[in-house]
């Protein structure tokens, strides 16, 4: 018969299905693995960094959860964290760790990096554009709170001029406006504040501001 449709043959559909809207956990899922991978890449331009090749030793690379709410940041880094070739490792990070456990702060939802991420000595050979890769963890971690440790991070952060940020006092214990998205915290140098008991006592004053800020986030 001609015109008629083959009595085996399915229905068309006369509309096609819409696609099932993304759930809250799967657009997270989604935002954290660009982040991943945007950390990833940034870790390879940095193990190709000419500076560091010529000392022979790699890079020291921020370590911690990609989309951390707290993001800690210091400007040089220590021996251990040299030789491990990762930011806070060591010392810091074990003061840190008991600092986050005496606050009630999930050390899992942290990031940590270091402005001079070239381990050399001399300032004259740090490769500024390492320094500025600080604005990219930033922007791909997007925490809500910095902590900025240390007169010389601070320097190197008001540099930055990140888009939107506002300049950052050098009032310690004090959270201050930073972009409209995140605040920052600013401490002393915690690598200076590991022997000295005076020095462990400002550092600490300092830094429990990020304990009452913790608790004023809301649960959602």
């Amino acid at each position: 018969m001609q015109g008629g449709a083959d009595k085996g043959s399915p229905p068309k559909a006369s509309k096609k299905a819409s696609a099932m809207p993304a759930t809250d956990n799967e657009i997270r899922e989604k935002y954290l693995e660009k982040a991943i991978r945007e950390l990833n890449h940034l870790s390879r331009d940095l193990q190709s960094c000419e500076a560091c090749s010529r000392t022979k030793v790699m890079p020291v690379l921020g370590s911690g959860h990609p989309q951390a709410d707290i993001f800690l940041l210091k400007y040089a880094p220590t021996v251990s964290e040299i030789e491990e070739g990762v930011a806070f490792y060591g010392r810091p990070g074990n003061a840190l760790m008991k600092s986050f456990k005496r606050l009630n702060i999930d050390p899992t939802v942290v990031y940590g990096t270091i402005f001079s991420k070239c381990p050399v000595d001399a300032g004259s050979e740090r490769d500024h554009g390492c320094l500025s890769r600080v604005t990219d963890e930033f922007n791909i971690v997007q925490p809500k709170i910095m902590v900025v440790m240390g007169e010389d991070a601070l320097t190197a952060l008001n540099a930055l001029e990140i888009p939107l940020s506002r300049t950052v006092e050098p009032r310690e214990g004090e959270i201050q406006a930073f972009t409209p998205a995140c605040d920052v915290l600013f401490t002393p140098e915690i690598d200076e504040a590991l022997d000295e008991e005076g020095a462990k006592r400002r550092f600490w004053r300092a830094f429990r501001t990020l304990g009452r800020w913790h608790d004023d986030l809301p649960p959602y």
